[in-house]
């Protein structure tokens, strides 16, 4: 099921490549614009950026599991957020700020949007480049024996290539390769033999995909799904990300509502710690809002 949703939205995206002298003359060579509504999907980026000087404001909320009235279907559970600030250096250059409440996180994130799709397919896709520092502020102890502690190990890095293509004015994809890096990360040691540890790997790489599809007006349904691709030395492996959602959108802003199954809200976190299996009913409830200025 995993190869078959890949290979489909591949071929949906590379398609056009192939075919771009069956395309009708007449078509506009300029850049083809909303290819998504803004510049995150539901927790992955989308080849969007702020146009020059313009600042988005992102509000992420994420309730608990939804297990049952007592409460309240996650809306009585721990609750994650996540603030943040992105500004538009130029058209295509974004850097932005935030904080994230589980792990106490900091994030400093960038994107550039290198390649624009054009009507005429002459440029058949959109490509970004998009990036993170993010900086955990726990306690010391969080990082292992205090003898062994550096301020480095608070660190971790996230980058991704954003492919992305407008299939029409209804339906668009994107696909994303990713890397992780953790300059720490949890270790265990085997129960058998104090010299074997176990943990999960520092470097990861995963893989994205998502797809928005316009119903009627401003109201669009969203999807994302998030695998790992490097196996960890544990015994039970991290559970790929899935979720489905509702998007409105306005010029000033957009709101979406989804369920899924991971709740960390950075990117690396949710690809490689993520221990809710949605076959198994691990859902919970989120919204992302974004005010554009």
């Amino acid at each position: 099921m995993k190869k078959t949703l890949l290979l489909l939205l591949l071929s949906f995206i590379l398609a056009p490549v192939f075919a771009q002298d069956e395309q009708p003359a007449e078509r506009s060579s300029k850049p083809v614009r909303f290819t998504f509504g803004t510049s995150i999907l539901i927790d992955n980026h989308t080849v969007a950026t702020p146009y020059k000087g313009g600042i988005e404001l992102e509000i992420h909320h994420r309730f608990s599991l939804i297990e049952n009235y007592h409460n309240l279907f996650g809306i009585f559970g721990s609750a994650n957020t996540r603030i943040g600030l992105n500004y538009g250096i130029t058209d295509r250059i974004m850097i932005g700020v935030g904080t994230t409440k589980d792990y106490k996180l900091q994030d400093i994130q960038w994107k550039y949007l290198i390649l624009q799709q054009t009507g005429d397919n002459s440029m058949p896709v959109s490509l970004s480049y998009y990036g993170n520092v993010v900086a955990d502020l726990r306690k010391d102890a969080a990082f292992g024996p205090e003898d062994q502690y550096r301020t480095i190990h608070r660190l971790s890095y996230f980058t991704q290539l954003i492919v992305a293509r407008k299939i029409n004015d209804m339906f668009s994809v994107q696909v994303a390769p990713s890397l992780a890096y953790f300059n720490s990360v949890p270790q265990y040691i085997e129960a058998t033999d104090s010299t074997v540890y176990k943990g999960y790997k520092n470097l990861n790489l995963g893989v994205s995909v998502g797809a928005r599809a316009n119903v009627f007006g401003n109201h669009s349904v969203i999807l994302e799904y998030d695998q790992l691709l490097t196996k960890q030395d544990i015994d039970v492996q991290p559970k790929p990300n899935l979720s489905l959602g509702w998007e409105i959108g306005t010029a000033t802003h957009t709101f979406q509502l989804f369920v899924a199954n991971y709740s960390q809200i950075i990117n690396q976190r949710n690809l490689v710690f993520n221990t809710n299996d949605f076959t198994k009913g691990d859902y919970l409830v989120g919204f992302n809002v974004t005010v554009r200025f």
